[in-house]
């Protein structure tokens, strides 16, 4: 029997291998680091708490270009790699990066409480936005967007790191998905390609 794991990483190569064919035939090619996933991906959908502690869901940033990433405040290096790499995207949109949200729901909500998050965040620029949830309420996001993460053994200190995917999802101001940012990807090419959802 397979693991969940390996069924995801399967789906996912899947999934990708049908993105990449259609971006082929995409009306303006995409950027070798971005990903054309249209129809693809589920539509923006959740139901989480925000850094203020306030209840939010997908229809409060209708009418906004989303940027969904999975990860949490005490990952060494792949999460403030990424998130810099997504401000540095939002530095070279303009007037246009008031028009986008990055939505970072956190996988470590034991730790990851919500001033944890506002502080966090915060030093990424306005437009990032720590979320978190439930047990089931992210358990429900996991699968929706077909992610994984896996808690390591704890230290003789009691701290620990947290395997997760790290793909960047983008969705349009309707909560369409419409492209994935691949790991290590260049903000130039991030901004080319969110410009044109805007």
């Amino acid at each position: 029997m397979s693991s969940p794991i390996r069924h995801t990483a399967f789906a996912w190569a899947i999934a990708l291998m049908s993105a990449l064919l259609l971006s082929g035939c995409a009306r303006h090619p995409l950027q070798p680091d971005v990903t054309d996933v249209t129809g693809l991906v589920a539509p923006l959908h959740f139901n989480l708490t925000n850094q203020a502690g306030r209840e939010v869901n997908a229809g409060d940033y209708r009418g906004e270009v989303v940027m969904l990433y999975f990860g949490y405040t005490h990952c060494p290096d792949a999460c403030p790699t990424t998130l810099t790499t997504l401000a540095d995207a939002l530095s070279r949109l303009g007037a246009g990066a008031s028009r986008v949200r990055v939505l970072f729901v956190t996988v470590d909500p034991r730790r990851d409480t919500t001033a944890v998050l506002k502080n966090y965040v915060s030093d990424f620029g306005p437009q990032f936005v720590g979320l978190r949830g439930t047990p089931s309420q992210l358990t429900s996001m996991i699968k929706r967007y077909r992610v994984s993460y896996h808690y390591e053994k704890p230290d003789r200190n009691g701290n620990y790191e947290v395997d997760h995917s790290s793909a960047v999802f983008v969705f349009d101001g309707r909560g369409r998905a419409r492209l994935l940012v691949q790991t290590g990807a260049r903000a130039g090419a991030v901004a080319t390609d969110v410009r044109r959802l805007l």
